[in-house]
C-alpha cells in the first residue's frame, strides 16, 4: 500500500467505523481474515467472538434494536452463512436494521461449487432487504454507504453482503470521506393528517394499535402525548409492550400469540383502528380473523414507512406513508378533538387490563407470582429478552414494561433468541439490567453463548424455566392428539453445575421465596448468572394446566 492506496479490508473496517458501528458480531472464519487483521487493536470497533453465527446474528440484532443503527455481523462463507440465517430471518420479520457480512470463495472459484461456496442471492432473497457482493474493491464505499441506507430506511431491515477472500486484499484509492447515513423520515400528508382528524372526530370507539420495529424515543414520547390529548386508549401488536408505558392510564394491553378474550371483543366493537407502525401479521390478527380481510368491518387508518405493506392484506380507509416518529408528532400537535367522549371506555379498557395483569387472574399458578415479583423489583428500564415457548406467555402477561427498548423478543417465534439478545444488549447498554427468559429447550440452542458473555464480563441474568419438555408443542399435541405423546419430552443436564462450569453464578428457585433470594443475589454481585426455576410439569400456560 501507499499513502494514497488503502487494503480493501482495512477500507471496509474504515467505513464501518465512519458509519458509527461500534461493534462486530461474529464467529471467526478464513474467508475473512483481512477484515479480522484490519480489526486487530483497531480504536472505536471491537470484534465479539461468538460461538456460533446464529446466536451472532441475534446479538447483532438486538444491538440494531438498542441502537437505532445496523447491528453488525460477520460469519464465514457455507455452514457459517446457513447458521447465520436465523438471525436474519428475525430481523427481516422484525423490521431491524441490520448487515451481515460472509466471507466468501474467491471470485476465480465462483461457480465451481468451490469449497463452502453458496450463492447468496438466491439464498438470502426472500429474507434480507438486499442482498449483493462485492466484486469491485473500489466500490467499496458506495456498496457500504447503500447497505446503511436500505437498512434504515423504509421498513427497515437486513442487508446480506458477500466478500469474496482474494477481494479483501486489493488495494484501492482512498476516496472522500463517506457521509454517516442518518434514518430518512417520510412525513405524512396534510390531507390525508385532515381525513384522520374527521375520521377521529366521527367516531365513538376508536383503537390505537402501535407496533413494528422503526420506533425512536421521540416517536414514543409523542405517541404517548398523542394519547393523552385525545383520550384514545392504546394497544401494542405482538411484543411490541416496549413502544408504551404499561403503568399509563392510556395503556390497555398487547395482541398475544393466543387470543386475549377483552382484547379481541373491544377490537370487535372498535369502529376505527389506528395502526401506527404494525404489519397486522398473523399473530397480532389472531389468525386473520379479527380484523378479517380484506376489508375489515372497522375503519381501518395505516400508518407505515413504507407503500407496499398497506393494503397488502387489509385494505385500509386511510393510508398514512410515514415513519412512526414523524406521523406521532405530528398529530401530538393536535388540539383535542373529543377525548371526553372516550374516556368511560378507555377507563374500562384499562380496568380490564389491570385484571388480567394480576396474578389473581390465573389460580393456583405457581409462575405467575414470580414473574410479578421481578415486574415489581427491577428498575423500569430493565431490559427483558425472550425467545420462543409458553414460559414467555407469563413474562408478556405479568411484567410491566415502562421504558423504550426493555423488551427484546423476535415477533418470529425463533427459539434461542433470549441469551444472545442479552448479550446485544448488554454489550449496547452496559448500564441497564438484563434478564434473558428462556424454557428449558430455547436456552439449549444457543446456551455455548454462556462463554460470550462470561468472556467480555457481560452483566446479564439467565432465567431458564425448566419443565423437561417442549411445552408449547407438548399443548398443540394434547389438544390434537390427547395423550399421544411424541418427541415433545426431554432430558436436561443441570442447569446450576452447566451454567457454574462457565464461570457464571447460578441458583435453582422452586417457589417465590427462593427466587426472590436468588433474584437479590445476581442483582447486587452482578456478572453472569443464571437461575433455574423448576416448573410444575403439570403448568402449562397461565391458569392451563395439562389435566
Amino acid at each position: 500500500m501507499t499513502a494514497t492506496t488503502r487494503r480493501a479490508a482495512d477500507h471496509l473496517v474504515d467505513l464501518l467505523v465512519a458509519q458509527g458501528t461500534t461493534h462486530v458480531f461474529g464467529v471467526p472464519g478464513e474467508s475473512y481474515l483481512a477484515v479480522l487483521d484490519a480489526m486487530h487493536a483497531r480504536e472505536g470497533i471491537d470484534f465479539v467472538t461468538c460461538r456460533q453465527e446464529g446466536g451472532a446474528a441475534m446479538a447483532a440484532d438486538a444491538h440494531g434494536r438498542m441502537t437505532g443503527r445496523p447491528g453488525v455481523c460477520m460469519v464465514t462463507r457455507g455452514p457459517g452463512a446457513t447458521n447465520a440465517s436465523a438471525g436474519v430471518h428475525v430481523a427481516f420479520q422484525d423490521s431491524i436494521p441490520m448487515i451481515l457480512f460472509i466471507g466468501q470463495v474467491a471470485r476465480d472459484m465462483v461457480e465451481r461449487e468451490a469449497f463452502q461456496e453458496i450463492d447468496y442471492r438466491r439464498m438470502f432473497g426472500q429474507m434480507a432487504k438486499w442482498v449483493t457482493q462485492i466484486d469491485d474493491a473500489s466500490r467499496m464505499q458506495e456498496y457500504i454507504s447503500r447497505a446503511y441506507r436500505v437498512a434504515m430506511s423504509g421498513r427497515p431491515g437486513p442487508v446480506v453482503i458477500a466478500l469474496p477472500e482474494d477481494m479483501l486484499y486489493d488495494e484501492v484509492a482512498v476516496p472522500p470521506a463517506p457521509r454517516y447515513v442518518e434514518a430518512p423520515r417520510y412525513q405524512p400528508a396534510p390531507d390525508t393528517l385532515e381525513a384522520l382528524k374527521q375520521a377521529i372526530a366521527g367516531a365513538e370507539k376508536p383503537l390505537i394499535m402501535a407496533g413494528g420495529g422503526n420506533w425512536t424515543e421521540a416517536g414514543i414520547a409523542a405517541l404517548q402525548v398523542f394519547a393523552e390529548k385525545q383520550g384514545i386508549p392504546v394497544t401494542v401488536s405482538l411484543r411490541a409492550q416496549g413502544l408504551f408505558d404499561n403503568d399509563h392510564e392510556s395503556y390497555a394491553g398487547h395482541f398475544a400469540v393466543g387470543k386475549v378474550p377483552y382484547l379481541s371483543e373491544a377490537l370487535e366493537e372498535t369502529d376505527l383502528l389506528i395502526a401506527i407502525g404494525p404489519r397486522l401479521g398473523e399473530m397480532t390478527t389472531n389468525g386473520y380473523t379479527n380484523p378479517r380481510p380484506p376489508v375489515p368491518s372497522q375503519r381501518l387508518a395505516h400508518v407505515f414507512p413504507a407503500p407496499e405493506e398497506p393494503g397488502r392484506v387489509y385494505e385500509p380507509e386511510i393510508t398514512l406513508i410515514s415513519d412512526t416518529e414523524s406521523f406521532c408528532r405530528a398529530v401530538a400537535e393536535w388540539e383535542p378533538i373529543a377525548p371526553e367522549r372516550f374516556a368511560e371506555r378507555r377507563a374500562r379498557l384499562r380496568g380490564a387490563y389491570e385484571a388480567f395483569n394480576a396474578t389473581s387472574s390465573v389460580n393456583n399458578d405457581m409462575l405467575a407470582p414470580l414473574y410479578k415479583h421481578l415486574s415489581e423489583t427491577v428498575p423500569a428500564d430493565a431490559i427483558m429478552t425472550n425467545g420462543a415457548g409458553n414460559y414467555s406467555a407469563w413474562l408478556h402477561r405479568f411484567h410491566r414494561y415502562r421504558t423504550p427498548r426493555s423488551q427484546l423478543a423476535p415477533t418470529s417465534g425463533s427459539m434461542g433468541y433470549g441469551l444472545p439478545a442479552a448479550i446485544g444488549a448488554a454489550v449496547a447498554t452496559p448500564e441497564r439490567e438484563v434478564y434473558a427468559f428462556a424454557g428449558d429447550g430455547c436456552f439449549m440452542m444457543t446456551c455455548q453463548e454462556m462463554a460470550t458473555a462470561v468472556q467480555y464480563g457481560l452483566r446479564l441474568t439467565v432465567i431458564v424455566v425448566n419443565n423437561a419438555r417442549y411445552g408449547t408443542i407438548r399443548v398443540h399435541q394434547e389438544r390434537e392428539f390427547p395423550g399421544r405423546v411424541s418427541g415433545t419430552e426431554m432430558v436436561n443436564p443441570d442447569f446450576v453445575d452447566f451454567a457454574k462450569s462457565f464461570g457464571a453464578g447460578a441458583y435453582r428457585a422452586t417457589d417465590l421465596d427462593s427466587f426472590a433470594a436468588a433474584l437479590a443475589e445476581v442483582r447486587a454481585q452482578g456478572g453472569v448468572n443464571l437461575i433455574e426455576i423448576v416448573q410444575d410439569r403439570d403448568l402449562l400456560a397461565p391458569g392451563k394446566r395439562l389435566a
